[in-house]
């Protein structure tokens, strides 16, 4: 049994749920949003809590078990308080800056800056004395895409550390050429 899947997931005040054959919708003060749940699993909604249970043992029910309930747990977590990821962005020189609520202007060592455009319902918040930026949104899937595609515009390279990172993200750091060693 799926210590994840088996936890029911319990529905806040000023959420509605909707759920129409494999298709759930989730109502917030953030927001709305709907997912296709997985084939293999049955969903129930009584109480105020919603029970996710697996039609039978094969693998492909198990796996679609723990899965869809996160994506349940994560659509209520989305529409009630929301994500947030922090980017760091190390290196001489580099910066971000916002060009309106929607778009971002990175200066990251190219010739060129370049310059990002948010999704509908992520929005950002620069930092500048640490060097930072964070994004909040309520879809944590679209959240951490627009994340990686940040990080993507200038990976952390392993010699100096420059480049865009997560904040909770460790660098293993490689040594330099060493001259005159060993001959």
């Amino acid at each position: 049994m799926s210590r994840i899947g088996k936890k029911p997931v319990v529905i806040p005040d000023k959420v509605s749920v909707e759920l129409a054959e494999r298709l759930m919708s989730v109502k917030g003060p953030k927001g709305s949003l709907s997912e296709r749940l997985p084939v293999g699993v049955t969903v129930s909604v009584d109480n105020g809590q919603i029970v996710v249970v697996r039609n039978d043992e094969s693998r492909e029910a198990r796996a679609a078990h723990g899965l869809a309930r996160t994506l349940i747990s994560n659509m209520v977590t989305g529409v009630t308080q929301g994500f947030t990821r922090k980017l760091m962005i190390t290196g001489v020189g580099y910066r971000a800056e916002s060009k309106g609520s929607q778009w971002l202007l990175f200066s990251l060592g190219y010739s060129h800056p370049i310059l990002f455009e948010l999704p509908a319902g992520v929005s950002a918040v620069i930092d500048t004395k640490e060097n930072s930026v964070s994004l909040s949104g309520y879809n944590k899937q679209v959240l951490g895409s627009v994340a990686a595609e940040i990080r993507g515009l200038r990976p952390p390279e392993p010699y100096k550390g420059k480049g865009v990172r997560y904040s909770d993200e460790t660098i293993r750091r490689k040594e330099g050429k060493s001259s005159g060693k060993g001959k």
